[in-house]
């Protein structure tokens, strides 16, 4: 999720940075065994998760597979429906009770996420029924409510390696304004409702925690197994409703003026209007002018789906080419206010071009369909639909917001990790592809005009994050999304990880090994859950590189940087027989070292030192071959390093 809309790496955290100045003084001192630790991540890995970060010989996970129907009532705004889920037990443990997450209940009276992120109190489930089904017996579960979780006791355990269970829940609930992630907008043609977390839907059970039930309290995201969804949303006959997966009966929904431009837009690179916005309210675009419609989608293999529906919608689409030949079809819709701005216009566009960057760079996107819906919601993604507010009207928002949104397919949706408690592992992944689809985006339409890559002030994104490192109020990367104070979790989710994943491919390492690397760990963990320590392992694995120095300082700690040159000498006092050039590290984390070193006659030599010139401690002599006096020495010249005092980074001759 996006809350609110990035720029460009550099630019945001200098729009989040809260933090004081940096400050010159030293801190801490350097502790080598701390950074270079031999017993991080050092333990006995299970029959599930292979020492190298893939899942091994017996890793498993359960599955829920969805035959949701449900009904939108706008006068009442309340959202009727039956879920009917599949429940497999594929773990070796049987089961003696079931958990499911109940995320309406966040706006239920007194929830947790009322008190701790200020949840609005106007809504929550209504249970009609709750039953389980054995073949054709069907029986009221033995059920409790606790907040956000709902456990089902079973009175015979599911049976371990591949045990089923039937479970059919009837419910209801009030969609409201001001709600999380969904809500209902008002425009001049009807309203739009964004409607997510709209369904009851099974808890994880893996084997990292067994059942992973930590409440939704608002800001944690979600964690949920993956399945076939199969579902029917009834509305009004004059709405139009665009969802996750792929619409199965448009001949009973659409005109046949609209199935014919759907297929000219899966034929078209460029943008086809399906309804034009000249056609917005108009009963022929409709198949029928009163009474209701109902719309059928299915889509497999996903851990969620969402829908939005409204009579306001334009809706236009365009092919989106993927890898092998592959094709899907990208579409967008926004109410006509959103027009004439430049921003919803392009939605389409933008939504196309990064679905094909990701696919081309990481992995092929697996959908058929994919939706930019606008709307009340800031930006919120969900497998194959993206909610973005439909009042942007800056183009560099618009597509950086579109950008991260549907990003978030391929960071949880593909890779299934759990948010809630590891955020860096979809915001911050999701942030760092993010930064260089903007750099390929239209040859660079919207990339910074200055000499550094996304930086719009010429500046450096490492140099800026510095206050945010320094800051008293700084916290680590690997946090519950609901620990983190506010005003920190986009600068060290998001900011932070991507920063440090580009410092690995820019500077620890180069890109042939970090992208063969972060291809293994999308391709190994794809549909399945991995925990922070499967993609440390295949980073460590794939790249041939022990990483876990970087990955302790960076993720596990809040330490900060400050390298330095502290003097230069020569050999016998002579130039022509060699400098010898002293460094320093001051703090606790560690860095290789880019060292430019300019002599008297004019040479220069650029070396680059390993990260174990530092494994003895934090002083380190640099033999180098001068042959007149050296007049100035520079540590990290480019500026790729969040060092805390750039003062002592270079040394010049008095």
């Amino acid at each position: 999720m996006l809350k609110l809309p990035i720029t460009c790496l550099a630019g945001v955290i200098l729009v989040f940075s809260t933090a004081p100045e940096a400050s010159s003084q030293q801190s801490h001192p350097y502790d080598q065994h701390a950074v270079f630790d031999p017993t991080f991540m050092d333990h006995v890995v299970s029959p599930f998760r292979s020492a190298d970060g893939a899942p091994a010989s017996d890793y498993w996970q359960n599955r829920a597979d969805y035959s949701i129907t449900a009904s939108l009532d706008t006068v009442g705004h309340i959202i009727s429906g039956q879920c009917d889920i599949t429940y497999t037990n594929d773990s070796p443990d049987q089961l003696g009770y079931l958990w499911l997450q109940l995320d309406q209940n966040l706006y239920a009276k007194a929830s947790r996420g009322h008190y701790s992120q200020g949840a609005p109190e106007n809504g929550g489930y209504e249970l009609k029924s709750v039953q389980l089904s054995a073949g054709e017996k069907i029986s009221d579960a033995n059920y409790i409510v606790s907040d956000t979780r709902m456990q089902i006791r079973l009175r015979t355990p599911l049976q371990a390696n591949g045990g089923k269970l039937d479970i059919k829940i009837g419910y209801s609930f009030r969609l409201d304004t001001g709600q999380f992630r969904q809500g209902i907008m008002g425009t001049s043609k009807g309203s739009i409702f964004n409607v997510s977390q709209w369904y009851p839907r099974m808890c994880v059970y893996d084997d990292i925690h067994g059942w992973d039930v930590l409440p939704y309290q608002g800001y944690g995201e979600f964690y949920c197994e993956y399945g076939n969804f199969d579902y029917k949303i009834t509305v009004p006959s004059d709405m139009i409703v665009a969802a996750s997966g792929e619409l199965q009966n448009p001949d009973e929904v659409l005109t046949k003026k609209e199935m014919n431009r759907l297929s000219e837009a899966r034929n078209s690179d460029n943008t086809v209007y399906i309804i034009k916005p000249d056609e917005v309210g108009i009963g022929s675009t409709r198949p029928t002018d009163n009474g209701t419609l109902t719309w059928h989608f299915k889509m497999e293999n996903t851990r969620d789906v969402a829908w939005v529906a409204s009579a306001a919608f334009i809706w236009d689409a365009a092919r989106i080419n993927l890898p092998a030949g592959k094709q899907a079809l990208a579409m967008s819709v926004y109410p006509k206010e959103s027009m004439g701005k430049n921003a919803w216009d392009r939605a389409t566009e933008y939504l196309k071009h990064s679905i094909e960057t990701f696919s081309s760079s990481w992995y092929p996107y697996p959908y058929p369909v994919a939706v930019n819906a606008g709307g009340s919601v800031g930006g919120m993604e969900y497998p194959g639909i993206i909610f973005c507010r439909s009042s942007f009207n800056i183009e560099k928002i618009m597509y950086l917001v579109t950008a991260h949104e549907i990003g978030h397919n391929w960071f949880p949706m593909i890779v299934g990790s759990n948010e809630r408690r590891y955020p860096f592992m979809d915001e911050g992944f999701n942030t760092f592809i993010d930064v260089y689809a903007e750099d390929e985006f239209n040859n660079g339409e919207f990339a910074p005009k200055s000499d550094r890559e996304y930086d719009p002030k010429g500046e450096n994104p490492a140099r800026d994050f510095v206050p945010e490192m320094v800051s008293p109020e700084a916290e680590r990367i690997l946090n519950y999304a609901d620990v983190f104070q506010k005003d920190n979790i986009h600068a060290v989710s998001y900011y932070k990880t991507a920063l440090g994943l580009v410092i690995l491919r820019e500077y620890v390492l180069d890109h042939d090994r970090f992208d063969y690397a972060f291809r293994t760990y999308i391709k190994r963990w794809a549909y399945k859950h991995p925990s922070p320590e499967d993609f440390f392992r295949t980073m460590n694995d794939a790249t041939g590189e022990e990483l876990n120095w970087f990955w302790n300082e960076w993720f596990y700690h809040t330490w900060t940087l400050d390298q330095a040159v502290k003097g230069v000498k020569y050999v016998k006092d002579d130039p022509a027989k060699g400098a010898l050039i002293t460094l320093q590290n001051n703090d606790r984390m560690v860095m290789p070292v880019d060292v430019e070193i300019t002599e008297q006659d004019g040479k220069i030599t650029r070396l680059k030192l390993p990260v174990e010139i530092w494994q003895h401690g934090g002083n380190y002599i640099l033999h180098v071959d001068s042959v007149s006096p050296i007049t100035s020495v520079v540590i990290d010249p480019d500026k790729h390093l969040p060092d805390t005092d750039t003062r002592n980074n270079v040394w010049t001759l008095n």
